[in-house]
């Protein structure tokens, strides 16, 4: 079983983090939207409380299912893309889908053999190098240039383990990911998809996520931000998801 935090009042909402966090880098959202939405935070298999789990997207999402029961599901990164899964695989579960900067799955074979052997190398230099080291190196890549330090959670990132992260990795690293593009027309539930602005790779995989959803999905891009567009501007991504969940609610 997951571990999650309930927290707040009101429309169910549940919130998975991305690699190398746990639940709680949710606290500035709780913090903005607290009073109007009952949050689910959970930790994702191979972090934080649930650090022990062990569980590939498929069997990661079955898990999310069972914490989360009937809401509407927000993920970040690898947490987008667990909830997707459960979006496809439990849609009677997923009364709304936001996903913030997420990817459906490498469909180039080559590329995704190269990705799997790029996890495999994260997940050996994380055992050499301990959570410490690797957290604050991971931190230093290209993805998360815009994030300030101060919003980057590194204290609580450094609470994982090393064999929770390198089973992430390994289990349910974009590599690992079956692509799931031709799938994508099955979600019928409103679904949001936010990147930042800044995030070039990500705003394209968003427009082409929604175009490939239908007319039942829209993106949304934060200005000024990159990857972790909801902790470089949680006031922004705030407002969205608040406007969002408004109009599903109608």
């Amino acid at each position: 079983m997951l571990f999650a935090e309930e927290v707040g009042a009101g429309r169910p909402l549940v919130a998975v983090h991305g690699f190398t966090q746990t639940h709680r880098s949710w606290t500035p959202i709780v913090e903005r939207l607290g009073d109007g939405i009952h949050f689910t935070l959970v930790d994702a298999p191979g972090h934080g409380a649930s650090g022990a789990v062990r569980a590939d997207l498929w069997h990661g999402a079955e898990l999310l299912g069972l914490v989360g029961g009937i809401a509407g599901y927000l993920g970040y990164s690898m947490g987008a893309r667990l909830c997707l899964h459960l979006a496809l695989t439990r849609p009677d579960l997923v009364r709304n889908l936001v996903l913030i900067g997420v990817h459906p799955g490498i469909p180039d074979p080559g590329e995704r053999a190269r990705r799997h052997c790029d996890d495999e190398a994260l997940a050996v230099r994380l055992e050499s190098e301990g959570v410490i080291a690797f957290v604050d190196w991971w931190l230093t890549r290209p993805l998360f240039a815009t994030l300030p330090a101060a919003a980057a959670g590194v204290d609580d990132r450094r609470t994982n383990t090393v064999a929770g992260l390198a089973s992430s990795l390994r289990l349910a690293g974009t590599a690992s990911q079956e692509p799931l593009w031709d799938r994508l027309p099955e979600l019928a539930m409103p679904v949001l998809i936010v990147a930042g602005e800044a995030d070039t790779k990500f705003s394209a995989l968003g427009r082409q996520t929604a175009a490939a959803i239908g007319t039942n999905a829209e993106l949304v891009l934060i200005p000024g931000a990159g990857h972790a567009c909801h902790l470089e501007r949680p006031d922004a991504f705030c407002l969205v998801l608040a406007d969002f969940l408004a109009d599903v609610d109608h």
